[in-house]
């Protein structure tokens, strides 16, 4: 395969990307267990920036895939660009699956975290304790993997169903949007610095709903929790429910949406071009 090692460091950062994005969810459910739940969602941020600096890094590399199918002029390069791009969403879906698999151990090492936090009051101070050995010892002895009777008392039978499926929406339109914005540049290079700046249309869709639906509902089930109205396991079950729906969205949606959202944004970027 030509650029492999640009193709290889392009799957290694969306993999982090979504592992990091994945793993954030347990954020929510440490923060109810240790009492400390406006503690833990301030981690989200911090815990994003491996999200952040990956989706930085990777970029550039993809632009230039882009850059060299454009100067091939080859007649299955635009094909070819789509192959490897759906080889980018299948490793966002691993990084998300991974993320999902060391839930149970994230959990723990969250919780830790938190209190760490509370005892140093900063979070730099936090992560560098984490090197010392008496507490690296405790983070290996952390580890879980996911078991079955983890599953015990999952049940959707109280949590709103729509939020879930919007949330496996949100995932693929946000896991595809710059993609899409790239392969409309590769069908129309002439006005590729359009198409690239139009990715916005595609992920402003998912902010929106992100916005509006998701994220409030996941929050209000979270404070319900924290007060005591609801059992915990509501939330472990809404935790549960987005992971998979992110794995899902992932898997199959955003492998869906990749064309007919490339030629969305391929229309608008005429449009555009027809009012210069």
């Amino acid at each position: 395969m030509e650029h492999l090692n640009a193709v290889i460091i392009i799957i290694i950062f969306t993999f982090l990307i979504h592992f990091s994005e994945a793993s954030v969810y347990m954020l929510r459910l440490a923060g109810i267990r240790t009492r400390r739940l406006a503690t833990a969602l301030s981690f989200i941020t911090s815990a994003l920036l491996i999200s952040r600096l990956s989706n930085m890094m990777q970029a550039p590399f993809l632009g230039n895939l882009v850059d060299i199918s454009i100067q091939s002029q080859a007649p299955d390069a635009f094909a070819q660009l789509i192959e490897l791009f759906r080889i980018f969403i299948f490793s966002a879906c691993i990084g998300s699956l991974a993320g999902a698999l060391v839930a149970p151990t994230m959990y723990i090492l969250l919780q830790y975290a938190i209190t760490k936090f509370e005892k140093y009051g900063s979070f730099i101070q936090m992560i560098f304790s984490v090197f010392l050995p008496r507490h690296l010892i405790g983070i290996i002895r952390s580890i879980r993997m996911p078991r079955p009777r983890m599953l015990h008392d999952i049940s959707f039978k109280n949590i709103p169903k729509g939020f879930l499926v919007l949330n496996v929406l949100v995932t693929s339109i946000y896991t595809i949007g710059v993609l899409c914005s790239l392969l409309a540049a590769a069908l129309l290079p002439d006005l590729r610095a359009t198409a690239i700046m139009l990715s916005g249309i595609v992920n402003g869709l998912a902010t929106i709903l992100m916005a509006t639906v998701v994220d409030p509902k996941s929050a209000q089930i979270t404070d319900q929790a924290y007060q005591g109205t609801r059992p915990i396991s509501d939330v472990k079950s809404v935790v549960f429910g987005l992971l998979v729906g992110r794995i899902f969205g992932t898997l199959i949606i955003a492998q869906i949406l990749l064309i007919p959202f490339t030629h969305y944004i391929a229309f608008f970027t005429k449009i555009i071009a027809k009012f210069s």
